[in-house]
């Protein structure tokens, strides 16, 4: 996998508060997720001809 995306402590921090715990593997699938979800923004950015990312890419 690619350089992490998401900060584990501030993962761990949401899990917490929900009185959770988290397994190991959980933030380094979810740093996978977070990158499906910018390379798919990317496609569709780039679908409408721009090179500047929005939120409604998500």
């Amino acid at each position: 996998m690619a350089e992490m995306l998401v900060v584990q402590s501030k993962v761990k921090d949401v899990v917490k508060e929900e009185d959770m715990n988290m397994s190991g593997d959980f933030a380094e699938a979810l740093s996978t997720k977070v990158e499906k979800l910018i390379k798919d923004a990317i496609e569709r950015a780039k679908a409408n001809g721009r090179k500047t990312l929005r939120g409604y890419d998500l």
